[in-house]
């Protein structure tokens, strides 16, 4: 177990992850605005309402990644200025994911794409969801990545847990879950970004 926790890749040593005894299995926790690629026989995983989340993976390496994004696209930011808090926005969201694979080892003419969330969460507001399975989806195409399975939109949030070295991804909708605290999370994510936007010195946790 101790040797999986030393094999992270730099500059991911900020992610959540645990040991699930149950599956005797590194679980790595994804939030919304982070991104994680991994090398190593783990697990990914995160809770999506409105955002979507892009598993991103080379299967003939044995590399892969997950991202967890709130809003489809920043404008007017440099490729030079940007960093890791840029990634709750879906543009700098697939970048980044994408980059660090290649970066490692991945070659993006192997890269497989799997898509998730999208769900209408938030009822006192547009549909963010619907906004971000459209950039998820024309950006894949623009940039002729191989999209082989997605599953998104609808009223439900979803837990998704995917291997980075295989691809395999499970999906629960979970239609027990309470909807309304994942509503305000989203909700006061939002706020947060506002808030960021305005205040580049303000880094979010």
């Amino acid at each position: 177990m101790n040797s999986q926790f030393k094999t992270v890749l730099p500059g991911f040593e900020h992610v959540k992850r645990f040991w699930d005894a149950g599956q005797k299995q590194v679980i790595v926790k994804v939030l919304p605005g982070e991104f994680y690629v991994s090398k190593n026989e783990e697990l990914i995983s995160t809770v999506l309402g409105s955002c979507i989340a892009a598993c991103v993976y080379d299967e003939r390496l044995g590399i892969g990644g997950m991202n967890h994004f709130m809003l489809p696209a920043e404008k007017g930011v440099d490729q030079t200025s940007a960093h890791s808090l840029n990634c709750r926005y879906g543009n700098w969201a697939m970048e980044f994911l994408i980059n660090e694979i290649l970066k490692n080892g991945g070659a993006k003419k192997n890269l497989k794409v799997k898509l998730f969330g999208g769900g209408k969460i938030i009822r006192s507001m547009t549909d963010i969801g619907l906004g971000n399975i459209r950039f998820a989806y024309s950006y894949v195409q623009e940039e002729g990545l191989d999209l082989v399975s997605h599953d998104v939109g609808g009223p439900w949030p979803r837990k998704v847990v995917f291997n980075p070295q295989t691809g395999k991804a499970q999906v629960k909708k979970l239609r027990e879950m309470h909807s309304d605290a994942l509503e305000k999370r989203e909700v006061r994510y939002l706020h947060d970004i506002e808030k960021q936007d305005s205040k580049t010195d303000i880094e979010l946790f």
